[in-house]
């Protein structure tokens, strides 16, 4: 009863915040990230052990201020997900605007390649359009929450203008079919799922257990591959989302070095804004050889 009670005291709470006035929201949410980046935890942790390994160059200080930046932001993101999942076309088409060097109405199989900035759900703005703009559905994997009762309402709210989240365990077959049918195809490869159908590739020099979903699941559909990446616009205002042209000759017939080259445009693009990446995960926790994971 307490834990039923407590799912959808949570769920009206998300809905309170879906109508706040999107400043007053994004204040919020900046405060929480504030509160967040002094509060001695084990995700603190995480952060700052992932950008001494990935910015060696950085000092204790530097670090300890681009940690905070990044807890500002992540605020941010996670009081903003009540627009993301429960919030109107409206909404959404104020919070992100879509810039995209492909027509999306076109319907060529193509996968999206997104990454985890902490603007990373802002892909759903694609979906709520897709009616507007005569844009196919989106599809894409989804990774299962530990509670059911979130993780049925949280594809329920992704779906919700049409989308198709796919469950992430054993389902390409399903994902080749919306790639096929010409659906959005969205796949977010820059986490550590496991070393299953993953391979050990640079990620700012540091051997990185990567899935290598996006070259094997390109080769056999022949699909377009481009790069998405939602972001902060520089004055803070909401996101930009923005798709690339494809990217030339990929797939190559060596899914290690696709994986690899995707890691190389992954660093190129945080290095441009940092803060903005989503350091509270544990992208080196597999390690190659039986290395100590540095957690």
């Amino acid at each position: 009863m307490f834990k039923t009670l407590a799912n959808y005291s949570g769920v009206a709470f998300l809905k309170l915040l879906s109508i706040l006035p999107y400043r007053v929201l994004v204040a919020l949410g900046y405060g929480i990230g504030f509160i967040a980046s002094y509060i001695p935890s084990d995700r603190n942790g995480v952060v700052k052990t992932n950008l001494h390994l990935c910015f060696p160059e950085l000092s204790t200080s530097e670090i300890d201020t681009l940690s905070k930046q990044h807890w500002r932001l992540l605020g941010r993101s996670l009081v903003e997900k009540s627009i993301i999942w429960l919030g109107s076309t409206k909404q959404l088409s104020e919070m992100i605007e879509v810039q995209s060097e492909v027509d999306l109405s076109d319907r060529k199989p193509r996968i999206l390649v997104n990454m985890h900035f902490t603007g990373i759900e802002g892909s759903i703005i694609l979906s709520a359009l897709a009616k507007e703009k005569a844009w196919p559905r989106t599809s894409g994997f989804f990774q299962r929450m530990k509670s059911p009762f979130f993780n049925r309402k949280i594809v329920e709210w992704r779906n919700r203008f049409g989308g198709n989240s796919i469950d992430r365990q054993g389902n390409s077959l399903e994902i080749l079919r919306e790639i096929r049918k010409g659906s959005f195809i969205i796949i977010a490869p820059d986490i550590d799922l496991g070393v299953k159908d993953s391979a050990f590739v640079p990620f700012f020099d540091i051997q990185t257990n990567t899935i290598t979903a996006v070259s094997r699941l390109a080769k056999i559909s022949g699909a377009e591959v481009c790069m998405m990446v939602t972001s902060l616009k520089p004055d803070e205002s909401g996101y930009l989302c923005t798709i690339s042209k494809p990217l030339q000759h990929f797939p190559s017939d060596d899914p290690m070095a696709d994986t690899a080259r995707l890691n190389l445009i992954f660093e190129k693009e945080i290095r441009l804004r940092p803060a903005e990446y989503y350091w509270v995960h544990k992208r080196f926790k597999n390690r190659p050889f039986n290395e100590a994971s540095p957690y």
